[in-house]
């Protein structure tokens, strides 16, 4: 198994030697933890998703140490790119370009665009800078599994698949980047995350297209899957209006039930386990992760989320509670 370390110099110098050697890093990210390798390596990069178990068509991120590497990778960078990167980078934010002819097919899942982000880890960001690189690196989970927010999280899901893990701590955003797709006529939100729609929409003076309202894609992007960010136990997601009755009725079955609760009320008895959530949006995004793990890891039956409000600041989460879960209704026989 291998164990993290504390991301110091010397662990850091390990970590550029490895990927030069065509190896797998995991390391810190503001969101989550990534799970690096060479970007301009295709056959480590193909080490990625046989260490994730994923599908060779998605694309992965490419992480850049900062603005002025974008021309290294897309082959056009418009005026709109370099504006949201100034505004947002080092930051929770992926851009997604035309690439340039040398960009593995292996990274942008045989797609004529790229994805890139700088991210705002100062680990990340000194390990991009010591390996002068781009760095490929999606979540570092198993496939559409739960994504790691702590060095501990990445230990677990992939044991020996990865040849080092660097410590930098828990995850300061705690869900993914927001993705944005610059690559055709009109911007599009492809990804909801901490950058939020209005936000960027400010930064360039016109409204994004929603991939929900897009139709059918053109650019695949990671995390759009219906199913994903899931653990392995059953997870409802439950209105607060729904909550004790769906509660009981799954109770009153002999289920051993979960609650992942955003508000404090009142609960039916006989719960096999409740964790309350932060009441700010930021705040819940940064612990959701942690909580989905924790709860997954207790042997339950069936975990019932409470639903958090719907508002812009919720966008985030709201995504990826959706996608971890199944409708309340759905999951109760007779209901």
């Amino acid at each position: 198994m291998t164990k993290p370390i504390i991301a110091d110099d010397a662990a850091l110098d390990q970590a550029v030697h490895l990927l030069r050697q065509g190896r797998l890093v995991a390391f810190p990210t503001e969101t989550v933890y990534g799970l690096g390798a060479d970007a301009a390596n295709a056959e480590a990069v193909g080490r990625i998703f046989a260490a994730k178990g994923r599908p060779a068509d998605h694309p992965l991120i490419v992480h850049i140490n900062g603005a002025g590497r974008l021309d290294d990778w897309a082959e056009f960078v418009p005026e709109a790119a370099r504006r949201l990167a100034e505004r947002f980078w080092p930051g929770p934010l992926a851009i997604i370009l035309k690439k340039r002819p040398h960009v593995p097919d292996a990274v942008t899942g045989g797609q004529p665009t790229v994805g890139l982000r700088v991210p705002g880890h100062p680990v990340a960001l000194r390990l991009l800078e010591k390996f002068g690189g781009g760095i490929a690196a999606p979540s570092a989970n198993r496939f559409c599994r739960i994504s790691p927010t702590t060095a501990r999280h990445v230990e677990e899901e992939l044991g020996n698949s990865v040849d080092l893990i660097l410590d930098g701590g828990p995850c300061k955003v705690g869900v993914e980047s927001t993705i944005v797709d610059l690559s055709g006529a009109r911007p599009r939100l492809l990804r909801p995350g901490r950058i939020s729609r209005v936000q960027i929409e400010e930064v360039l003076g016109v409204g994004l297209e929603l991939a929900a309202k897009a139709g059918s894609l053109n650019v695949r992007a990671p995390g759009l899957m219906a199913v994903h960010y899931a653990p392995s136990t059953t997870a409802l997601l439950c209105p607060s209006g729904d909550i004790w009755e769906t509660l009981r009725q799954l109770i009153a079955q002999g289920r051993r039930v979960g609650l992942i609760a955003y508000h404090r009320a009142v609960l039916p008895p006989g719960l096999a386990h409740t964790l309350h959530m932060p009441a700010e949006a930021y705040d819940y995004a940064q612990a959701l992760y942690a909580a989905l793990r924790e709860t997954d890891n207790l042997g339950l039956d069936m975990i019932v989320i409470e639903q958090p409000p719907e508002s812009e600041a919720w966008h985030a989460v709201n995504d990826r509670l959706r996608k971890a879960t199944v409708p309340a209704g759905s999951a109760i026989p007779g209901s």
